[in-house]
């Protein structure tokens, strides 16, 4: 007997080649701290974002087994990216390299902030697309824009509510933590709801070009399930 080839579009191939650059970029990008006005972010916070308009993207139009692979391949990568970047690190520099301090600031990402960066990637990831999912399937297809505002808010609260204290418990004090990570979530949310027309547009050229709607019916949420894709 011979199994059914499971395959993925060329567009979906390259959504995930973005959403990936998103999350490897958005590491290089938070070794700068930025001023918005009086508020200091980290430089991620421009393009990490993204990454959760590309889940919202590929949850609405090809469902969360899609959004699974979509997740696990980002996770790899990036992992594959900062393993790669420490190894480099750690290697002694050539006699004549005179910007070690600098290589260093950048790819010596301490391992206890790689871990938490890892898990609540992971969880936030994860927890978007099955929102995104389940309410999907609760609007009957309708109202795109709450589901997508809703889902980051839920994502990118999990997301920082694990990164902050396991990455910055003990360095900075307790009580910095919950503005800081209430500035994440809203700052997020405002980029998600300034690009939302523009996400609408690219979810129905999707459509339009795949001949896909999904609805995750009777589909099993384990993410751990990675190649289960159709």
């Amino acid at each position: 007997m011979v199994e059914k080839r499971q395959t993925v579009s060329v567009l979906f191939m390259l959504l995930s080649i973005l959403f990936c650059v998103c999350l490897i970029a958005a590491n290089l990008f938070a070794t700068k701290q930025i001023a918005l006005g009086p508020i200091s972010v980290t430089g991620g916070l421009l393009i990490f974002p993204v990454s959760y308009i590309v889940n919202d993207c590929v949850c609405e139009v090809w469902g969360y087994r899609k959004a699974r692979l979509l997740i696990w391949t980002g996770f790899a990568m990036n992992f594959f990216f900062v393993l790669m970047g420490g190894l480099c690190d750690i290697i002694p520099a050539a006699p004549y390299y005179e910007n070690t301090e600098g290589f260093h600031g950048v790819f010596g990402l301490a391992p206890r902030i790689a871990a938490a960066s890892f898990c609540a990637f992971l969880v936030g990831s994860f927890l978007n697309a099955y929102v995104m999912s389940r309410m999907k399937i609760n609007s009957q297809g309708k109202h795109f824009s709450v589901r997508a505002i809703a889902s980051t808010v839920i994502g990118e609260s999990a997301d920082s509510l694990i990164f902050f204290p396991l990455a910055l418990g003990g360095v900075i004090p307790f009580e910095a933590l919950p503005p800081l990570m209430l500035w994440q979530v809203v700052l997020k949310t405002a980029y998600e709801i300034i690009v939302l027309p523009i996400t609408i547009r690219v979810v129905d050229f999707l459509k339009k070009h795949e001949q896909t709607d999904v609805y995750d019916e009777n589909i099993s949420y384990s993410v751990w399930k990675i190649f289960h894709i159709s």
